[in-house]
């Protein structure tokens, strides 16, 4: 496990054909050479480095899962795979809540649901570069913080964020070692089906919602390496054990650093 985090941390840097010298003495002493211009240098020792860095400390020497970035549309069932996988493996998960600066809904919660910010505020953080990712939708700010990102991974646990393609494509940008799995309906007429089930859309609401899904289609069709998994949840129970496959190693990591805490 620590071999193939460090091997996916240079390879990362070598994509971006950047350097600077990086010295790591735990969990195994490493000497390496890792091409990085000073802007991207002071980004990584920001942003990835820690992870690496704080991981013994925090885990025992084992290594943090790596986060995972789920998205699909509303009513591919991503919502209810992943709370099956957080119920069947209470320890291995921990969600990402993201800030907002849209008005809480009836029954939402601030720091459960997602942290309801002053847009003065919020843009103030962007400007920070406090957020992985961040985007406007429906004139609101969404934004995913790297505080609470690497809180979570300093647990051991797995961070799940779930978010939106655009998010998707900004974390891909960033020097977030991240899994990213795409979860959907099998096709755009079985999902409006199942959204008019769900019976909480209005006909504009579910005419933005199919709109948006399939513009994003379209998009994985034409850069399907936005995602290393694609689950096309035809039928749940097949689709939820897809999913555990793709991640049963990092579940596995988790309860390594579990049982190395104990």
């Amino acid at each position: 496990m620590v071999r193939a985090s460090i091997k996916r941390y240079l390879s990362k840097c070598r994509s971006i054909r950047l350097y600077f010298p990086l010295k790591v003495s735990k969990p195994a002493t490493l000497s390496c050479l890792v091409r990085s211009a000073p802007p991207a240098a002071r980004r990584a020792l920001q942003t990835v480095l820690p992870r690496f860095i704080t991981s013994e400390a925090s885990t025992g020497g084992a290594m943090p899962s790596r986060p995972l970035v789920l998205s699909g549309p509303s009513g591919g069932g991503k919502s209810t795979i992943l709370t099956r996988a957080m119920q069947e493996f209470p320890k291995s998960f921990a969600f990402s809540v993201s800030h907002t600066t849209r008005k809480p809904r009836d029954g939402e919660q601030h720091g459960i649901h997602y942290w309801f910010t002053e847009r003065e505020v919020m843009e103030k953080m962007v400007a920070n570069n406090e957020f992985l990712e961040h985007a406007q939708f429906g004139g609101n700010i969404y934004g995913t913080s790297r505080a609470q990102v690497e809180s979570i991974e300093r647990t051991g646990k797995i961070c799940v964020l779930d978010i939106e393609l655009q998010g998707v494509r900004n974390i891909k940008n960033s020097h977030l070692d991240a899994k990213y799995i795409l979860i959907k309906a099998p096709s755009i007429k079985i999902l409006e089906e199942r959204l008019r089930a769900r019976g909480t859309e209005t006909e504009e609401s579910l005419k933005k919602r199919l709109r948006h899904a399939e513009e994003d289609t379209r998009a994985v069709e034409a850069d399907p390496s936005l995602f290393d998994y694609i689950i096309v949840n035809d039928d749940l129970e097949s689709a939820y054990r897809q999913f555990i496959n793709a991640i049963k190693e990092d579940i596995q990591a988790t309860q390594n650093i579990a049982t190395n805490s104990a």
